[in-house]
């Protein structure tokens, strides 16, 4: 098809022995030949990066011994153009042995509302990513999200006013910021109830720049006033639940889980039935399941308008890393 025809253009393929790096897109899917993994009006891709690591002192090193070799033996000092020259040299004899780090990176187009996810915690690799996504489709049109009212302010509310959504749960750390640059004060193991941060909210001295969140009991995280998500973990209860189970029973737990769900369906309960979806996948991702797991969260994903939004968010990237790791346990 015309998307799958766009993409290979820009498939993804390993250094050769004189390549510094190479980026492009590369299977979601394990087993499938397409370039991309749709569902609905919701398409998941994942760019893949390989470079080749090329210590910095080692270059230097081999460098200065054949800039020094040089002069000694022609009796004069190199010019600038000539030692750059040479330095190309040493780093096309050190490429084919260099150790290689690859890099991925999922990307979640939403064609219903017209948005782009980027699982990514710098801006920069979002933005290879985006640009990786326009030379393959021609063009990208996209800005950065804008938003009705300052994320700051919104976080800011949630302490103050204590209006924080009922899914979440503020949790002891956060990071305050002042009108000037250099005015940060940060915040762990306090609770932000505090008399003296409530004052400085309150003042207008303040505003929350990064608040510490918990979602559902199952995962924390920090979400900046930028509105990018970092430090994303599973609860401890989660993994501690599932840490003493034996590979061979893992079929008790992930049954458990199965019994539970149609309960939770029933009672409408949107949040948890998402929660046993997506923790059934973690539990069969842990004994190395992967294409279980993935099947897990798939189903989750076809649930949309059960679970609600901010749990579909939650289990599309919880599908990209899923994919990721799979791939990355088969090699």
């Amino acid at each position: 098809n015309g998307l799958q025809r766009q993409l290979s253009a820009c498939e993804f393929h390993p250094c050769g022995s004189q390549d510094q790096s190479k980026f492009g897109w590369t299977n979601p899917l394990k087993g499938s030949e397409l370039l991309y993994f749709s569902v609905g009006k919701h398409i998941l891709l994942v760019a893949k990066k390989e470079e080749k690591m090329l210590p910095a002192n080692v270059v230097k090193r081999e460098l200065d011994e054949r800039i020094e070799s040089l002069e000694q033996k022609e009796n004069r000092k190199l010019k600038k153009t000539e030692k750059q020259t040479l330095k190309d040299d040493v780093v096309m004899n050190l490429l084919p042995r260099a150790f290689t780090k690859n890099q991925q990176t999922a990307v979640w187009v939403d064609t219903e509302n017209n948005l782009v996810h980027v699982d990514a915690a710098s801006s920069k690799r979002a933005e290879d990513a985006l640009a990786l996504l326009r030379k393959s489709l021609g063009s990208l049109p996209v800005v950065p999200l804008a938003f009705a009212n300052e994320p700051s302010t919104i976080l800011t509310d949630w302490i103050v006013q204590e209006k924080i959504p009922p899914w979440l749960m503020a949790l002891e750390e956060a990071e305050l910021r002042g009108s000037q640059e250099d005015s940060v004060i940060r915040c762990k193991k306090q609770p932000l109830e505090n008399e003296e941060i409530l004052a400085l909210l309150q003042d207008g001295k303040k505003v929350v720049s990064k608040l510490a969140l918990e979602w559902e009991d199952t995962l924390t995280f920090v979400f900046n006033e930028d509105c990018t998500l970092k430090r994303l973990k599973f609860a401890d209860a989660v993994r501690e639940k599932n840490a003493d189970i034996l590979k061979e029973d893992y079929g008790a737990a992930y049954d458990e889980i199965l019994q539970a769900m149609p309960m939770a369906e029933k009672s409408e309960r949107m949040s948890y039935y998402s929660a046993f979806l997506n923790n059934g996948a973690i539990i069969l991702s842990e004994f190395s399941l992967y294409g279980k797991a993935i099947q897990q969260v798939e189903e989750t994903l076809q649930k949309r308008e059960f679970i609600g939004e901010s749990n579909f968010i939650v289990t599309i990237f919880l599908y990209g890393n899923l994919c990721v790791s799979s791939e990355n346990i088969e090699k």
